[in-house]
């Protein structure tokens, strides 16, 4: 009889062993209560720049001027970039991107057989060619020029480098595509060489007023009576 009231303590202090550990989880619950975020990570207050607060407008690349003289070899390391996906060869097969043996003056989208994204063809519709200025602004950074480009490439930020991309583009295929005459309103001006003046202009009422009191003070100081020395 004895042995069988062993157990039943010892089974006893189990029950209330497990027991509790079920109060203590449920209370601890209660108090230590804590909730699911809507969403996950952590949020970090960056506020937003104003539209045009501090911000310049880059002009693009003056073509007539910069393409004369780009380097084409340093084009051709820049190319680098892209011959994981793009083949220039004239007739070479497409690939992750099309071939592109005289993109530059082409039509966008226009590569026969090649799967463009909806984004680039609806793009097409409002920028038919790959100019100068088109191709600039899209190598600089596709995804924001052509929202939703299956193109992943990050983008040139450098000017001149990427000047030299499209010099050496050009070069394959896209030589018969004019090059621009240099703008002359970004020409720099030699040094010294100071613009008229529109008010003083020859012929003007100003220049000739500034005449006509030269002639009428020069007679005077001409005949002039001496002044007796002292």
């Amino acid at each position: 009889m004895s042995g069988d009231l062993k157990w039943n303590k010892i089974f006893g202090a189990g029950l209330a062993t497990v027991f509790t550990i079920l109060v203590v989880n449920e209370v601890s619950g209660l108090v230590f209560h804590t909730s699911k975020p809507e969403k996950m990570g952590y949020f970090i207050d960056v506020p937003e720049e104003e539209a045009g607060a501090g911000a310049s407008v880059e002009l693009p690349p003056d073509w007539g001027t910069v393409l004369p003289i780009a380097d084409l070899a340093a084009g051709e390391r820049a190319y680098a970039r892209c011959v994981a996906c793009h083949t220039i060869n004239a007739g070479g097969a497409d690939g992750i991107g099309p071939n592109l043996y005289g993109i530059v003056g082409g039509g966008v989208g226009n590569n026969a057989g090649f799967d463009y994204s909806p984004a680039l063809r609806e793009h097409a519709g409002s920028a038919p060619v790959w100019t100068y200025d088109e191709l600039d602004l899209f190598i600089t950074a596709p995804n924001r020029h052509i929202r939703g480009t299956r193109m992943s490439f990050a983008g040139i930020r450098n000017t001149e480098e990427r000047v030299n991309l499209i010099a050496y583009l050009r070069q394959q295929g896209s030589g018969g595509y004019p090059i621009p005459a240099p703008d002359p309103a970004r020409q720099p001006q030699p040094e010294g060489e100071a613009e008229p003046d529109p008010a003083v202009a020859p012929g003007s009422d100003v220049d000739q007023t500034a005449s006509e009191g030269i002639a009428e003070t020069a007679p005077e100081q001409a005949t002039a009576p001496a002044q007796p020395t002292q």
